[in-house]
């Protein structure tokens, strides 16, 4: 079977406040929380999932709560920004006047790879690109959630290209394209003078939805991962069938990785690239959907079926989201 990566799936990144974290990507962002659950691998915090109005697969934004993380500090062998698309140009002249409205820390409108993208972080410093889907070809983009403050036509449909910024970019390119099959697609100048181009690779059926953009930047120190920074990014993969042959192939090459790993939403693979940026093979089902209705995605604490004997112990533990919401 010809094995070949669908495009993002989720990006998993840090907050120290979850309180705070629901409060910016909900109210202000607009986007839905589609899963309040636990760290698997440490349940006495959250692990939030926001998305669109569904949590299709591209369009997960994922933040663990670590409450003592100190700020990130910027660096090499990071992901070093995460985009978000919007529908079209107009898209980004709204969300310009609205991050000036609420005090958020914003850029100039700019073009990027041949797309006009805006720049923000958000209240922990976590590094973003909005990025205009108005000639993007490829990988369709979701559905904006109908409880979103901000109106349809603006609102953010799914994950845009993961900028990756390391200190050798034909080591993780080598991971790219000969273990993932990703595609060079083309380059564009760095942000910064002097620096190499960013290199652009695609996978799947391309677009801004299945993009890794590549910077190799000699004058940064490592980077130290903290609150607002980024724990790792997802690639899509069909079905479980497909997952297991992944796993294969990580093995046959030699790369520590995790194995097989259930996450009761969907079922992944870990395993780290030569710069040692933390990537992750996960499958688009069984979703969201699986142990609670649509229609109220996120309103409850949701357990994996092998946590829920630790209900109590677990819930005794989480402060509400807000003053409206119970852990």
């Amino acid at each position: 079977m010809s094995l070949s990566l669908k495009g993002l799936h989720h990006v998993s990144a840090i907050t120290a406040r979850a309180p705070e974290n629901y409060k910016f990507y909900t109210e202000i962002l607009g986007l839905r929380l589609i899963k309040k659950t636990v760290n698997q691998d440490d349940i006495s915090v959250y692990h939030l999932f926001y998305g669109d109005e569904a949590g299709n697969p591209g369009t997960e934004l994922t933040f663990f709560e670590l409450p003592n993380a100190g700020r990130n500090r910027d660096g090499n062998n990071s992901i070093s920004a995460l985009s978000l698309r919007v529908p079209d140009d107009q898209a980004l002249d709204y969300w310009k006047q609205r991050f000036t409205d609420l005090s958020v820390e914003h850029e100039t409108i700019t073009e990027r790879g041949g797309r006009r993208t805006l720049g923000f972080r958000d209240h922990e410093g976590q590094r973003f690109l909005l990025v205009s889907d108005q000639n993007n070809q490829g990988v369709a983009g979701g559905k904006s959630w109908a409880g979103s403050p901000v109106p349809a036509e603006y609102g953010i449909i799914g994950l845009g290209p993961a900028h990756l910024t390391v200190e050798n970019a034909e080591h993780t390119a080598l991971i790219l394209e000969d273990l993932l099959g990703f595609r060079r697609k083309g380059s564009y100048p760095s942000p910064v003078a002097g620096q190499p181009d960013v290199m652009v690779f695609e996978t799947g059926e391309g677009g801004s939805g299945a993009e890794v953009h590549l910077e190799e930047r000699t004058d940064l120190p490592q980077e130290r991962l903290g609150r607002g920074g980024v724990h790792h990014v997802a690639f899509r993969v069909d079905n479980e069938e497909e997952l297991k042959l992944w796993i294969e192939r990580i093995r046959t090459v030699q790369l520590p990785n995790s194995g097989f790993v259930d996450r009761f939403y969907f079922r992944s693979l870990y395993f780290r690239e030569p710069n040692g940026i933390l990537f992750e093979l996960a499958t688009d089902g069984p979703g969201f959907a699986t142990d609670e209705p649509m229609e109220h995605l996120g309103e409850s604490l949701a357990l994996p079926p092998f946590l829920e004997d630790k209900r109590a112990q677990i819930e005794a533990h989480l402060k509400p989201l807000d003053t409206r919401q119970q852990a």
